[in-house]
């Protein structure tokens, strides 16, 4: 096999170099950090915020809970469940990307939300002991991570015994003709809004092109299953443009 295919991975529709792509995807969180809310709302017509509550709904969270919430961003997940976490619980608002991170910092102190702790770590190298967490959740982020694999053996690792981890992320659409006008909206309409609101097209043709080359969701179940997680399941949501997965540490 050759040396070159074991070190590129992935980026939109190009292959890069393993060692890059944090680099690149942090560059592309990096210019749209700003309006990252206004765009997921204008992209998915606000029904992102129905998706991230039935995420948490489906997640067992209970008021003791210890949290991890990966690739967290301006804090949507971390907000919502902080209306069921009690002080006896915790709940750490994690992104590797810093710019992300203060901004889902600042917006938690705008709307008045304390108790949330912050960690800047990728999640590929959870710097956490093993066992430390109840609930594991990432929301839109596993397709942007380098090594998914390496991320899901190092989030079983820091999660409990009976720890469960939800992953929320746009899958592929099951209804062919509905996938169809879904790939012009995603290649010609998402990258012009970007354009006017965030000042970035090719960030936004990057993150369509992101979600194409995202495991389907057999193929996500499958890899979970490989890293070590039981019972792994998932239910597709808007004819399943996004999909939940979940599955529990023995």
């Amino acid at each position: 096999m050759s040396d070159k295919t074991t070190k590129e991975t992935n980026f939109g529709f190009r292959q890069v170099d393993s060692q890059e792509k944090s680099k690149m995807v942090g560059n592309v969180f990096d210019a749209v950090s700003e309006n990252y809310d206004l765009m997921n709302d204008l992209m998915s017509f606000g029904i992102h915020r129905l998706w991230k509550k039935v995420a948490i709904e489906s997640s067992g969270l209970r008021e003791d809970f210890r949290v991890l919430d990966l690739a967290g961003g301006t804090g949507d997940m971390v907000k919502l469940m902080k209306e069921t976490i009690k002080e006896e619980g915790l709940i750490v608002l994690s992104d590797i990307n810093r710019k992300m991170l203060e901004e889902g910092r600042d917006r938690l102190i705008d709307e008045g939300i304390e108790g949330i702790n912050l960690a800047q770590i990728d999640a590929q190298y959870l710097p956490f002991r093993n066992e430390t967490f109840d609930l594991v959740t990432i929301a839109f982020g596993l397709r942007n991570v380098t090594n998914k694999e390496k991320a899901l053996k190092s989030i079983l690792g820091s999660l409990k015994k009976g720890g469960k981890l939800i992953v929320l992320e746009f899958s592929k659409p099951t209804n062919e003709t509905f996938r169809e006008i879904y790939d012009i909206f995603s290649f010609e309409v998402i990258p012009k809004i970007g354009e006017v609101i965030a000042n970035t097209e090719e960030s936004y043709r990057y993150l369509a092109e992101s979600i194409r080359m995202h495991p389907t969701q057999e193929e996500l179940k499958e890899i979970m299953e490989k890293c070590g997680f039981i019972e792994c399941n998932y239910d597709n949501l808007t004819n399943g443009i996004v999909a939940i997965h979940s599955g529990i540490k023995a």
